[in-house]
């Protein structure tokens, strides 16, 4: 590669040699215009930008299309092909703050907040937005606010007419009528650590129900949630005076004994509530989907049959190498296993988690399959009763991401997928039509872009929004058949042009075994001069679940990436092997061996970009990333000592032996003991590399940090101070995984020290960055 060392390179003056020039003091101004790249600056400079698209029940289309900063909220009417106001914005703006009380900024009629929106019975519109205040209905004579009867205030799963909402409290599963506030308790037996619907992964924990609701509102699936006997987390307060103590339970990975659901589904039908167990002993605390029983779009392992008389799930098992599709009977509990899949590594019922394809299909004495046996994503259609393949819907070197929707009486899906289309970015998403009885697959979005679809209940109509990193969004509404009936609007970026954004450039190279296409993203300063020497910069998210590239989509800002560069860096992000939406095999070549952290790959990158492009000084690269993220910065710091020179490692799970237990026993495989004494996680954290450091390493954590525990990066603290390392850390007291309100001291931080260590220059001191108000 070239490399020289970085001390030979600084001279007394603190500067850098690039390009044969002294670099230049970075300034107040340049972190101005860095911070212009930002999405809250960009993302106000798109106009015509369509987004939040929601289908309503009488086939209408709401939607919001940004212009001039200003916003509006629209309802499209495919039977007249024309979009009007979809309400009085200052009626509802005004209906919010009245609602609010003078707490919080007030809102605006061009600046609503985003809303889920719902049709009432008399067609007037019915908003709730997540940083509330409650729900508003909005319709000829005005908005405004929905009145709620008084009652508790523990976060409800509302039935599927909105009548009522499940909730948890003390442990127990209870009911409450929304107009009324009338409250009923429907378990009793529930008691700390083992209560009913309780929302807990360990990493994530909440006060919202987990249940899924049958279609008539008759009957409640649910668990009770057994952790009596899981690890407890303790987090430390800071704070005058004696500390407060947050504790609750969180499995880690190797323990004896984890979290268990026993499944039940609540009767209502009856003048008593009745629970019946499900006959069958505890599962698991586990899904198809993610680290976590509950997916993007809630409880999806758990179906209901249309007439609620049946209800189907999967079990998988703690390892995540089988999973099983079950059929309970709703009145007596009696389950019968219909199909078991069993993998060598693990098992997932999407190419990328976070959703579910396995539907199931009673009416029809069916259910649809989702499996990567043929190393590619694909549906299956099998037998409800015996089990057994019918046939194959989908196949080739390709993956279906998602069903978009599924017409039972027509006998037709529609799903996203991925690499079907030659010499297209195989990570684009396109939409096709897929014929349960054969017929083939269909492309209905033909335009070589990324498509993002929203699908109308009934499957007549959708809307494509469709991008690419370098051109601009155009959103259109679409039938079945794939045919445009309308354009809604084309993005237009010349007001964003104007303030200096410059898209990234997609970039492709070779993996590691010098076959494989990866495909990542690159980012140059506005003002790039090809005749100097750029630093270059990774930002590094290591799967297994996503990959670094943020979106294949067009986006104003990816993270700070571009304002990164602006301060004259190349900025990369590239999917390296072991990340998903290509082959099961390419995910799975780091199963077992998540210390690998798609590092080969990034190397093999960084040297074909420097003998690709002069400008890139492969001498003075620099890693970051967050989570998953900060643990592969670290341990590129630790195993790759002469190819990165800084590293900002955050939030890292160094050691996965102290993070929950569904995330690296689904990757690592369940902790086994060698004849050695060993096991399979040894040598798979960072601590133990921490002799090797030679560059300079930043390492932040939130002290409150309930995902990724704070002991996390203090392992690797302690291990450099046994080493005799230099290393710089930045601990936040109060924040948790996320930074919160310290995002923005964390990303100027984290500016300087790329501009110190590995530009060579001084940043400007203490530059005040802060979000745009």
């Amino acid at each position: 590669m070239g490399r020289i060392d970085m001390a030979a390179c600084l001279l007394a003056g603190g500067m850098l040699m690039a390009g044969g020039a002294t670099a230049q003091a970075v300034t107040a101004a340049d972190y101005a215009r860095a911070a212009g790249m930002l999405g809250d600056r960009t993302a106000p400079l798109v106009d015509h930008l369509v987004s939040g698209g929601q289908w309503l029940d009488d086939g209408s289309l709401v939607y919001r299309e940004q212009t001039d900063g200003k916003t509006r909220v629209l309802r499209f009417d495919p039977a007249t092909g024309t979009s009007a106001p979809a309400f009085d914005p200052q009626a509802l703006a005004d209906a919010i703050n009245l609602a609010a009380g003078g707490k919080g900024r007030p809102v605006t009629a061009e600046r609503l907040p985003p809303m889920q929106i719902k049709r009432a019975a008399d067609g007037a519109l019915v908003l709730t937005s997540a940083f509330g205040p409650g729900a508003f209905r909005c319709d000829a004579a005005g908005c405004k606010a929905v009145a709620r009867a008084a009652s508790g205030s523990e976060p409800g799963a509302p039935s599927p007419d909105g009548t009522r909402e499940a909730f948890v409290r003390d442990w127990n599963l209870w009911l409450r009528d929304v107009a009324t506030g009338k409250e009923t308790q429907l378990t009793f037996d529930g008691q700390p650590d083992y209560g009913y619907a309780t929302d807990n992964a360990g990493w994530k924990h909440t006060d919202n129900a987990i249940v899924v609701w049958s279609p008539d509102g008759k009957k409640i699936a649910t668990f009770r949630q057994d952790q009596r006997k899981t690890s407890t987390m303790t987090l430390v307060a800071t704070n005058v005076g004696a500390p407060k103590v947050e504790q609750w339970k969180y499995p880690f990975a190797g323990d004896k004994d984890v979290t268990l659901i026993e499944r039940v589904i609540i009767d209502l039908s009856a003048d008593a509530p009745r629970t019946i167990r499900l006959q069958m002993p505890p599962d698991q605390h586990r899904s198809t989907c993610a680290d976590d029983i509950v997916c993007g779009d809630g409880w999806e392992d758990v179906q209901w049959a249309r007439d609620g008389k049946t209800l189907a799930f999967v079990s998988t098992d703690r390892g995540h190498k089988s999973a099983t599709l079950r059929v309970a009977d709703a009145a007596t509990g009696k389950v019968r296993d219909v199909y078991t899949e069993t993998v060598a590594t693990q098992y997932q019922s999407a190419p990328a988690l976070d959703s579910v394809n396995w539907r199931y299909l009673p009416e029809s004495n069916e259910f649809l399959w989702f499996s990567q046996k043929s190393n590619w994503g694909h549906l299956y259609l099998h037998d409800l009763a015996t089990g057994k393949l019918k046939r194959q819907l989908t196949s080739g070197d390709w993956n279906v991401t998602r069903i978009l929707h599924l017409d039972a009486a027509g006998r037709r899906l529609l799903v996203a997928g991925v690499g079907r289309e030659a010499g297209r970015d195989p990570y684009y998403v396109h939409v096709y039509a897929v014929g349960m009885d054969g017929g083939g697959v269909r492309l209905l979005t033909p335009e070589n872009a990324n498509h993002a679809a929203t699908v109308a209940a009934d499957g007549k109509y959708f809307l494509d929004v469709y991008s690419t990193i370098d051109s601009a969004p155009v959103a259109v509404v679409r039938d079945a058949a794939g045919t445009q009936v309308v354009e809604l609007a084309r993005a237009d970026l010349t007001r964003l042009k104007a303030a200096g954004w410059v898209p990234p450039q997609a970039f492709t190279v070779k993996a590691r075994d010098g076959k494989t296409d990866l495909y990542g993203q690159m980012f140059k300063p506005s003002h790039f001069d090809p005749n100097k020497k750029y630093p270059i910069i990774t930002y590094i998210y290591p799967g297994p679940q996503v990959g670094s590239v943020r979106s294949r989509s067009f986006q104003p800002a990816h993270g700070d990436h571009q304002a990164l560069a602006e301060l004259g860096f190349v900025v990369i992000a590239l999917d390296g092997m072991c990340t998903p939406l290509r082959s099961k095999a390419f995910q799975d070549s780091c199963y077992g061996n998540m210390a690998d952290n798609t590092l080969p790959d990034q190397v093999a990158a960084l040297k074909q970009l420097g003998e690709r492009y002069p400008w890139i000084d492969t001498a003075r690269a620099g890693i970051w990333g967050h989570s998953g993220g900060g643990n592969a910065t670290a341990a590129a710091m630790f195993r790759y000592p002469d190819v990165y020179k800084v590293g900002i490692a955050e939030s890292g799970n160094h050691d996965n032996l102290s993070y929950e237990d569904d995330w690296g026993e689904r990757y690592q495989g369940l902790l086994e003991t060698k004849p050695d004494g060993t096991t399979n996680y040894t040598g798979q954290d960072n601590a133990p590399l921490a002799k090797n450091l030679k560059g300079k390493l930043f390492l932040l954590h939130g002290m409150m940090d309930d995902n990724v525990p704070p002991q996390s990066t203090l392992l690797v603290v302690d291990a450099l101070i046994k080493a005799n390392k230099d290393f710089d850390l930045l601990l936040l007291p109060h924040a948790r995984h996320g930074y919160g309100a310290d995002s923005y001291y964390v990303m100027r931080r984290r500016w300087d020290y790329f501009v110190k260590n590995l530009l060579g220059a001084e940043p400007p001191k203490e530059f005040e960055l802060k979000p745009q108000s």
